[in-house]
């Protein structure tokens, strides 16, 4: 867990190293954000099926996205790294979160050539992770600045986490005592989406971690329980935010479940072969 202020900001930081389960996985869109500074040979983000897949050498910063993305990792990987709440990119960019939104960047493009070069080396020849994590936590405090509107957008998401998406955005601009269109800028600019979208990802995030994939699901009950309309409607979120069906998306998770028992990604990332 990071110290503060960057626990307001910053889920974990964490360490990956070794062969990935999968040469290509998917990712479905999250109410999280994601650094990786790369340390090995690069990888690859297709971020949409409409678009290209690019390569990622020195690492990248992709902000909540509101698609599925697909990573291919190489074999092995290394890399550490930063899961950032929704709005924990904001004041470490350079440019509003909104322009970066479903548009992944290389850290370079983000903090400029010479200093992500020196970055890697210093983590490269760290002795082991715990130094590693400590000297990216170093740095994201150097770099942390302030940010208009972050206080705002804070509170904000937090209570539509902890209604696990389950709110009217009109209550939420009413109980900042802001207007709705100046809360949904600041949105975009310190978190790249909505109140609304980032609702709506709250809600599928908690709807699909309720799937217990060993078992049979009853659809119709863990709609309901998601305050989705009806199932059909629960389906047609689960095709936007996963290109799966439901069912299809469950047959996955068992693939990943009996191919990789005990995985530290299981639960999120799918196999996109």
């Amino acid at each position: 867990m990071p110290r503060p202020p960057l626990d307001g900001l910053i889920d974990d930081l964490y360490y990956l190293e070794g062969a990935p389960p999968y040469a290509r996985l998917t990712l479905p869109p999250a109410p999280s954000a994601l650094l990786i500074v790369n340390l090995g040979a690069p990888f690859r983000i297709r971020a949409g099926t409409d678009i290209e897949t690019a390569e990622y050498a020195d690492g990248c910063v992709v902000t909540m996205p509101t698609r599925a993305f697909e990573f291919g990792y190489p074999h092995p990987t290394r890399s550490v790294g930063v899961h950032f709440k929704p709005w924990g990119p904001a004041p470490f960019l350079p440019m509003p979160v909104t322009e970066l939104c479903d548009r992944p960047v290389t850290i370079e493009q983000v903090w400029g050539r010479a200093a992500v070069a020196e970055l890697r080396d210093r983590l490269a020849t760290a002795d082991e992770p715990h130094e590693m994590l400590t000297l990216l936590e170093a740095e994201l405090l150097r770099r942390l600045r302030e940010t208009t509107g972050l206080g705002l957008v804070r509170h904000t998401s937090n209570v539509i986490a902890a209604a696990r998406g389950a709110v009217a955005i009109s209550d939420l601009s009413t109980a900042a005592g802001v207007s709705g269109t100046h809360l949904a800028q600041r949105f975009k600019e310190l978190v790249g989406v909505t109140p609304k979208r980032l609702a709506r990802t709250y809600r599928f995030a908690a709807t699909v971690f309720a799937i217990d994939p060993t078992g049979p699901v009853d659809w119709g009950r863990l709609a309901g329980g998601a305050g989705y309309f009806d199932q059909a409607h629960f389906g047609h979120e689960f095709r936007a935010f996963t290109g799966l069906t439901p069912t299809r998306y469950v047959e996955v998770r068992r693939r990943f479940l009996r191919e990789h028992p005990g995985h530290a990604f299981e639960g999120w990332p799918l196999p996109a072969d």
